[in-house]
C-alpha cells in the first residue's frame, strides 16, 4: 500500500474518532467549572472548549488542512489546558495518581522535544553529576515553569547521590 494513502487513512480514522459526536450539543460543565466523568470523552462532549497549543479550535482540525500546510505538527499537539481537563475528569473518578501524571505532562509541553530527550538521558543512572541534575531542575523551574518536574529531578539528584548512581569523573 502506498505510504501516502496509508497515512491519509490513518489520519482520517484518528480525526473521525476525535470528531465523533462533536456536532451534538456540548454537555454542561458542573458548578465550579471543573470537568467530570460526565464530560468524558472531551472530544465528543466538550470539543468547543478544546484548543490546540497554537489556539486553533479542535473542531478546525482536518486531514485536508494538514495536507495543505494550514495545520502544522504544533497544531496537532495536546494543550496544557486539555491535559488539565483530562486531569479533572480523572480526579472525578478517584484516579488522583493519573491526574497528577497528566498535570506533570502539561508542565512539560513547553519543553522542546529534543530537550526532553536530553533530560531523559541525563536522568539515567551514572549519566550526570549532582550539579548537572540540579542545573536541569533549575532550568525546568526557571525557564519552563515546570515546578513539579523540577522537584522530581532534584529528588532524583538526592536519591542518586545516596545510592551512588551519579556520574563518576
Amino acid at each position: 500500500m502506498d505510504q501516502e494513502l496509508l497515512m491519509k487513512q490513518i489520519v482520517e480514522q484518528v480525526m473521525a474518532a476525535m470528531n465523533k459526536g462533536t456536532v451534538s450539543a456540548p454537555s454542561s460543565t458542573p458548578a465550579g467549572g471543573r470537568m467530570t466523568a460526565a464530560n468524558y470523552p472531551l472530544a465528543e462532549k466538550e470539543a468547543a472548549k478544546i484548543k490546540t497549543p497554537t489556539g486553533k479550535p479542535f473542531s478546525s482540525l482536518s486531514y485536508e488542512k494538514v495536507l495543505s500546510g494550514e495545520l502544522t505538527s504544533d497544531d496537532m499537539r495536546i494543550s496544557p489546558e486539555t491535559l488539565e481537563y483530562q486531569a479533572q475528569v480523572a480526579e472525578s473518578v478517584n484516579r488522583e495518581a493519573f491526574a497528577g501524571n497528566l498535570r506533570r505532562a502539561a508542565e512539560l509541553i513547553a519543553v522542546p522535544d529534543e530537550r526532553l530527550l536530553e533530560i531523559y538521558n541525563a536522568l539515567r543512572p551514572y549519566r550526570s553529576t549532582k550539579q548537572e541534575l540540579i542545573d536541569i531542575a533549575n532550568e525546568l523551574d526557571g525557564k519552563y515553569g515546570a515546578k513539579t518536574a523540577a522537584g522530581l529531578v532534584r529528588e532524583a539528584a538526592e536519591v542518586y547521590e545516596k545510592r551512588d548512581r551519579l556520574k563518576k569523573f
